[in-house]
């Protein structure tokens, strides 16, 4: 792994440098640089795998720097690095690979770590798909279609045996360790009771991928029986499908709004969101982010061509997905204004005062409670008149 660092601050870079080589045994570092002026011409020289980027640089905004490596390097994988965590939807509109939050920590760089490896190795492994190739659902839950079969929800013989799929299918390519799984699965067992159990959840997930006609995805026990690894043959996975087509969506205009809309729509739900694995929480939230983006993205350009309808549709569907998202019902809220429709403006002021208040116990936004207000007290104005009208026009 070719590794290119860039912070204003050097002592920063000579941490990060010391921590990845902590992690990785087979990672070089090309170069790091302390003047972003020099970067272009860095990776230009050492066409590095990855770049750490610092965000907040005084000479150029490290979001820029980085939109400005991918566009003379198409392909490669940047991770943002930050002081300050609100920069990470931002982030995602380059397609970062993941983004770091100072001081690092060595759990969450090994993650990082893992995550660059497995898609350096997927770089290499990667095969053009093949129409009516066999797919894999995982949005929200695991689903099977088969070629020429309707998608079939998964009947699991064990919730271990679904979570040890789970986990080998977004760590595939590579081995996955037997002590990493028993200690993910069966922690408070004793090894050789534990061992037999994951001995009959590989024997159970066989079965269930021959009895759902999945037999191109196979289970591979690693040299030496050191561990398992994934093979999924010519099979597909949504989520990647899914990624791969909105990064070659290109610019967002009038030409490409349609296909943007369409590739969005694909996205019908958290990443395993059924599936309360704290493992894949990261993956989770970052697919959610980058979604996010680029819906609010699709909204702002509806609402910019006066397309009203279609930026309403777009908030909505943010909504009933992440009903969390404090920022879509005030968007709704001044959409709803915008076309007069008073009704929707007190469903959305009602829907997130029950959401934030009752359910999650915390506060609306100081901001859309004084829009809110301010909303009230002018249709009151406007009542108060046109009384004040018809009883002039009664005399």
């Amino acid at each position: 792994m070719r590794v290119l660092l860039v912070d204003d601050e050097p002592l920063a870079s000579i941490e990060l440098q010391g921590a990845l080589e902590r992690e990785v045994s087979e990672i070089q570092i090309v170069a790091a640089y302390s003047n972003p002026t020099e970067v272009i011409a860095g990776v230009l020289e050492h066409r590095p795998d990855v770049v750490f980027l610092d965000i907040g640089m005084p000479e150029i905004d490290g979001l820029e720097l980085g939109r400005q490596i991918q566009a003379v390097v198409p392909g490669i994988y940047i991770v943002f690095v930050t002081g300050y965590d609100q920069y990470a939807v931002r982030a995602f509109e380059l397609y970062a690979l993941d983004y770091l939050v100072k001081p690092v920590n060595d759990s969450r760089l090994r993650n990082t770590v893992m995550r660059i490896q497995e898609k350096l190795n997927l770089k290499g492994l990667r095969k053009v798909p093949v129409r009516n190739a066999p797919l894999i659902g995982c949005f929200e839950q695991i689903l099977f279609h088969p070629p020429g079969m309707e998608a079939q929800t998964v009947k699991w013989r064990t919730s271990k045996s679904q979570e040890l799929f789970a986990f080998l299918l977004y760590h595939r390519e590579r081995v996955v360790g037997r002590g990493v799984l028993l200690e993910l699965l069966w922690p408070n067992i004793e090894e050789a009771r534990a061992t037999q159990h994951l001995y009959t959840a590989i024997y159970h997930i066989r079965q269930t991928l021959k009895s759902y006609k999945m037999d191109s995805i196979s289970i591979r026990i690693g040299e030496l029986q050191a561990g398992y690894q994934l093979d999924i043959g010519g099979a597909q996975v949504d989520t990647e499908l899914w990624e791969s087509e909105l990064k070659q969506l290109g610019s967002l205009d009038v030409g490409t709004a349609d296909a943007y809309e369409r590739v969005l729509r694909m996205y019908t739900g958290h990443y395993l969101g059924y599936y309360d694995y704290l493992w894949v929480e990261h993956e989770r939230e970052r697919l959610q982010l980058l979604w996010l983006y680029q819906m609010k993205r699709l909204s702002e350009y509806y609402e910019g061509q006066c397309v009203l309808d279609k930026a309403i549709q777009i908030n909505l569907d943010i909504q009933r997905i992440c009903p969390d998202e404090e920022e879509c019902y005030f968007s709704l809220m001044k959409l709803y204004h915008a076309v007069d429709n008073h009704m929707g403006i007190e469903e959305q002021y009602y829907l997130l005062k029950t959401r934030m208040e009752r359910e999650l116990e915390l506060p609306i936004s100081e901001d859309i409670v004084r829009w809110y207000e301010q909303w009230r007290l002018g249709q009151h104005k406007l009542i108060g008149e046109l009384k004040g009208n018809s009883t002039l026009l009664s005399k």
